[in-house]
């Protein structure tokens, strides 16, 4: 902890996040305004086809926010994991050439990517002032479904650039585990479509269903399932956040463990 918190440390880590922030958008024409563009276009695109031509959001009130706020989670999770399988790797002469706490490199990536979702969330707030969805006394706790996402995009990301220093295929891989995730996400369509109750008990399992759905029950709308209401009470609501717990864990300990053959690997 002590490490953690030297100055010199700090002044790394700033440093680090603002060079990860500039290299993501340096020769762009629009720069830093792709931070917004690229959700808000990914969002047009999708609210057109699913809630427009196939109506998958009739029945939930101020749907389109509602579909806004999941892609956004969506988007930081899976701009976090991505930016951070390859950050050790794209920091390998930075690891040669000078003594670097390893794991500041994966910080740093998830730092810039949280940069990003303030951003989007900033826009996700205007549309529901436009929109006019009413603010819940439930709205504060979006806070600690962010923070659920965010702590498991954490223990993915270390065990991920951890396992790419040797193996280099795990990119294209969790590419294909990201594009699946998405659609067994309840982010495109609302939960309530699923019929099956068995089917909606091992969506909600997933700690992003579950995190999104508490994300927009708290912010967008309390006609949004949680898992709560799913498994009507009992001790299985506690496994998604078992297994950010589990993740977070064992994402550091493999970490701490490989990050010694770094420079060597790399």
């Amino acid at each position: 902890m002590k490490q953690f918190l030297t100055k010199q440390n700090k002044a790394l880590l700033s440093e680090l996040v603002r060079t990860d922030f500039k290299l993501r958008y340096q020769g762009s024409v629009l720069g830093y305004a792709w931070s917004l563009l690229r959700p808000l276009l990914i969002f047009v695109i999708l609210y057109v086809v699913f809630v427009k031509f196939l109506k998958l959001g009739d029945g939930v009130p101020h749907f389109p926010i509602y579909l806004l706020l999941g892609i956004v989670m969506w988007n930081f999770f899976n701009e976090m994991t991505v930016q951070s399988t390859t950050s050790i790797v794209g920091r390998g002469d930075l690891i040669r050439k000078i003594r670097i706490p390893r794991w500041m490199i994966v910080f740093s990536s998830s730092l810039s990517a949280l940069i990003n979702l303030a951003l989007n969330l900033v826009v996700v707030a205007i549309f529901m002032i436009i929109n006019g969805v009413e603010i819940h006394s439930s709205l504060p706790l979006i806070i600690l479904a962010l923070l659920e996402v965010y702590m498991f995009a954490l223990g993915l990301s270390l065990f991920l650039a951890a396992l790419f220093v040797k193996f280099r295929d795990v990119s294209y891989i969790w590419e294909v585990v990201l594009q699946a995730g998405f659609y067994m996400t309840p982010i495109l369509y609302p939960l309530s479509k699923i019929t099956n109750v068995t089917l909606q008990k091992l969506i909600m399992l997933n700690p992003m269903a579950q995190a999104i759905q508490d994300a927009r029950y708290a912010a967008v709308t309390h006609a949004s399932p949680t898992i709560y209401q799913v498994f009507e009470g009992g001790y299985y609501k506690f496994i998604p956040f078992a297994i950010v717990l589990v993740v977070l864990v064992g994402g550091l300990l493999y970490f701490k463990k490989e990050a010694k053959y770094f420079a060597e690997n790399i």
